[in-house]
């Protein structure tokens, strides 16, 4: 027995090493070769003949040749000039040659085209980078399904009290509908990574809430600095009023409003808090509506995140 599995895994190994491509794992470059998980990933994204689909780190093409069958074109985000070669040269002389644009360079840097669909085995390291930045980018997509780290995918559609409830979490859910689609095991990828893997389905809410989303990041960031802790002890820390009474004094002064000689911020932040019955709350068990009311209350009165 032991013998077969050798062999097995030195063919795997000859056939890499004939195709030249030594994996780069400080890219997250680990291949998807199952075509049935490709397939599954394509239909739940339903993709029509008129999209233009967004491809992260397409890696040798055995997603993007799928996706080039069935849309009318594909924009493929590759940083390993050695994959973007062999993608060209899989494409070369077919007619899905002009159909395939390649973006070379890292797609955090890079402006974001315009594109209907997002399809994707994410590189992982960039995977909660990206998400906000798939998130913010505008005009609309209708959506996007995306291969994450299991633990990651777990945290993007915990709900208030979960275990893996988060700021990820709450920021995420805030933006879009997620869904968890499948999980996908070790052995779909070569190499095979070491942690399990899951496809996730994120449609962005649009409209947008009517929110300031950089105020709100700064809201979530104080909150779940301990998440388990009150909200009332959150907003105690020397750090956090120094810097929430200085973004409201620069407030007042845009306004051109005076600021009371006798303020007592560290008070008015408690009354704040308690005028809405949201000092004894705790960000883990806190829903977008609940964030929301916090946000409301503190802005009203002239105190901002950012």
């Amino acid at each position: 027995m032991p013998k077969v599995r050798a062999e097995k895994k030195t063919r795997i190994h000859t056939e890499v090493a004939k195709q030249g491509i030594v994996f780069n794992k400080d890219f997250g470059q680990h291949i998807l070769k199952n075509p049935l998980i490709v397939t599954s990933m394509l239909e739940k994204a339903a993709l029509r003949p008129t999209d233009v689909v967004l491809e992260i780190g397409p890696g040798t093409g055995n997603m993007t040749v799928k996706i080039l069958e069935r849309v009318k074109k594909v924009i493929a985000c590759e940083i390993d000039p050695r994959l973007v070669a062999e993608l060209q040269k899989r494409v070369q002389g077919t007619p899905m040659q002009c159909k395939l644009q390649i973006l070379i360079g890292d797609v955090l840097k890079a402006d974001l085209p315009f594109f209907d669909c997002c399809v994707a085995n994410m590189p992982y390291q960039i995977s909660s980078p990206f998400v906000f930045k798939l998130l913010l980018h505008r005009p609309f997509f209708r959506c996007a399904v995306l291969m994450f780290q299991l633990e990651f995918a777990q945290r993007l559609v915990a709900k208030p009290g979960d275990k893996l409830y988060c700021r990820l979490s709450v920021n995420t859910q805030l933006l879009a509908r997620v869904d968890m689609l499948m999980k996908v095991g070790k052995n779909n990828f070569r190499p095979p990574p070491k942690v399990e893997s899951s496809v996730v389905r994120i449609e962005p809410r649009n409209p947008p809430p009517p929110i300031n989303y950089t105020e709100w990041d700064g809201l979530t960031r104080i909150a779940f600095l301990r998440k388990n802790k009150t909200l009332a002890a959150a907003f105690k820390q020397t750090t956090v009023l120094t810097a929430l009474e200085q973004n409201y004094k620069v407030h007042c002064s845009l306004k051109n409003q005076d600021v009371p000689e006798d303020l007592n911020f560290k008070e008015k932040v408690e009354q704040i808090l308690e005028k809405i019955d949201a000092g004894v709350k705790r960000a883990r068990t806190m829903d977008t509506d609940d964030f929301m009311s916090v946000l409301h209350a503190f802005n009203e009165a002239g105190i901002h995140f950012s």
